[in-house]
């Protein structure tokens, strides 16, 4: 009967951390990015089907200018803010994977 053996160490320059380093980011990324399309993509759908209701004023604003003028912007920030988040995360857990993988 063999004993079992300890799970060999991560290497961080290995091949299979790095693609699934990779991997990951660009799920984030393109989580991101799908975000952002629908968003741009949105308020000219919008403009175009419900012209009536992107006309409302709100502040002094009509809908369309209020969310394109001022609102776009901070939604911007606010996926910028997210990706950096996520992935200082991502990196994060790799690394603490991969101690974990050296010190047992």
């Amino acid at each position: 009967m063999r004993e079992p053996t300890s799970p060999t160490p991560v290497d961080i320059h290995s091949d299979a951390f790095l693609a699934r380093m990779m991997r990951d980011q660009l799920k984030l990324s393109i989580a991101c990015a799908l975000c952002f399309v629908v968003a741009l993509v949105a308020l000219p759908l919008l403009n175009y089907f419900q012209p009536a209701f992107m006309a409302q004023r709100v502040f002094g604003f009509t809908l369309t200018w209020l969310i394109l003028g001022v609102l776009f912007f901070p939604f911007v920030w606010i996926i910028s803010y997210v990706f950096i988040k996520r992935s200082i995360a991502l990196e994060n857990a790799e690394a603490q994977a991969a101690q974990d993988g050296q010190t047992k």
